[in-house]
C-alpha cells in the first residue's frame, strides 16, 4: 500500500490543494472547525478510490480530483455528524469537532460541508453524478438510522446487519468508484463493475473495523477496545457469538450490554467467549470475503497499474490497522 500512496502522490497532493480551496466560507468558524477535522489523519481513501476508477477507466483530465475532494467533504460531513449521535470524545486520537466546540457547531459545519459539496456537484451537469451522490447520501443516512434503531438488539439477523454496513459505509465508497467511471465516460458496464467493487470493499471495510473493535486495543487512535458493546452497537462478533454461546452465556451477555459496561471485567468476558467460539475469526473471514467478491468485479478490465493498485487498496480495506 506504502507504493500506492507514492505513485498517487501528487494526485493526492492535489486532493489536498482542492479541499483547502474550496473551503472558503467568510465565517471564520466554519473554517476553524472544518480544518480541525479535515487535518485530523484521515487516508483519503475514497478520493483515492475515485482517482484510482478515473485512471482505470482511461481518463487524463483533472476533473476526477475536484470530485474526488468533494467527497471527502461528503465523507467528513457524516463523520462529525456521527460523532455527535455517538457522543465521541475522540477521533484519530484527537478530540472532536462536538468536544471542542459544542455539537451544534459540529452539526452546523457537516451541514456546510454537504452544502458546500453539492454546490460544486450540480456544477458539472452531470445526472449520473447527481444520481450517484444523491443515493449514496439518502442511503448513508438511512444506515445510521437503522442501526440506531437496533441498538442492543442482538436478535436481529445478519443480513440486517450487513444491510446496515452496506448503507452507511459501502455506499459512498460505492459512489466515488461509480463517479471515477462517469468522469472519463465509461461504459454503463464498466460504471456498475467499478460501483459493486466499491460496494463491496465498503462492507469489507466496515465489517473489519467493527471486529477490530474487539479484537485489539486502539488507543492510539483515541478509542477504546469495545466502544461498541459500550454503546449498544450490534456488529458481526457480537451476533457470532450470540447464535454459538449457551443459553446461559446468552442471558448473561444480554444482562452485559442492557449495563453497558464500562470496566474491563465484563468486556474481557464477552471477547474471551468471542474467542472461544470462533466470533472474530468468523466476521474476519467475512470481510475477506468480501474482498474476494470485490476483486472479482475487476474482471472486466485489462491488467494495468491501476487495476493492481486497486486490488491492493481492496487487501488493505481488511488488513489496516483502522
Amino acid at each position: 500500500m506504502t507504493e500506492v500512496w507514492e505513485y498517487y502522490r501528487l494526485e493526492l497532493v492535489a486532493v489536498e490543494d482542492q479541499i483547502r480551496q474550496n473551503l472558503g466560507s467568510k465565517v471564520a468558524l466554519v473554517n476553524t472547525v472544518a480544518a480541525h477535522i479535515l487535518n485530523s489523519g484521515g487516508k483519503r481513501i475514497r478520493p483515492l478510490l475515485l482517482i484510482l476508477c478515473a485512471r482505470l477507466a482511461g481518463y487524463a483530465g483533472r476533473d476526477d480530483v475536484l470530485l474526488a475532494s468533494l467527497i471527502e467533504y461528503i465523507h467528513t460531513a457524516t463523520l462529525l455528524h456521527d460523532d455527535v449521535v455517538d457522543h465521541a470524545e475522540f477521533r484519530r486520537g484527537r478530540r472532536t469537532a462536538g468536544g471542542l466546540w459544542g455539537n451544534q457547531v459540529a452539526i452546523l459545519v457537516g451541514d456546510y460541508l454537504y452544502s458546500k459539496a453539492i454546490c460544486h456537484i450540480v456544477g458539472f451537469r452531470d445526472q449520473d453524478v447527481n444520481e450517484c451522490l444523491s443515493e449514496a447520501c439518502r442511503k448513508m443516512a438511512e444506515g445510521e438510522l437503522m442501526q440506531l434503531s437496533y441498538k442492543d438488539d442482538a436478535s436481529i439477523s445478519e443480513r440486517e446487519y450487513l444491510k446496515v454496513v452496506a448503507y452507511k459505509t459501502g455506499s459512498l465508497i460505492a459512489a466515488a468508484c461509480r463517479i471515477g467511471a462517469v468522469v472519463a465516460d465509461a461504459d454503463p458496464a464498466f460504471r456498475d463493475a467499478l460501483f459493486q467493487f466499491g460496494q463491496a470493499i465498503g462492507v469489507a471495510f466496515q465489517v473489519a473495523d467493527d471486529t477490530l473493535d474487539y479484537a485489539a486495543p486502539r488507543e492510539s487512535l483515541g478509542k477504546s477496545q469495545g466502544n461498541d458493546l459500550g454503546e449498544g452497537n450490534v456488529t458481526l462478533p457480537l451476533l457470532h457469538l450470540r447464535r454459538h454461546c449457551t443459553d446461559a452465556e446468552r442471558l448473561r451477555l444480554a444482562e452485559v450490554m442492557e449495563k453497558k459496561p464500562n470496566g474491563n471485567g465484563e468486556l474481557a468476558w464477552v471477547v474471551s467467549l468471542m474467542e472461544r467460539y470462533g466470533s472474530i475469526g468468523y466476521a474476519m473471514a467475512t470481510a475477506r470475503g468480501f474482498v474476494r467478491t470485490a476483486k472479482v468485479h475487476l474482471d472486466l478490465f485489462e491488467d494495468s497499474v491501476h487495476k493492481r493498485a486497486l486490488q491492493v487498496v481492496a487487501d488493505y480495506m481488511v488488513s489496516r490497522d483502522h
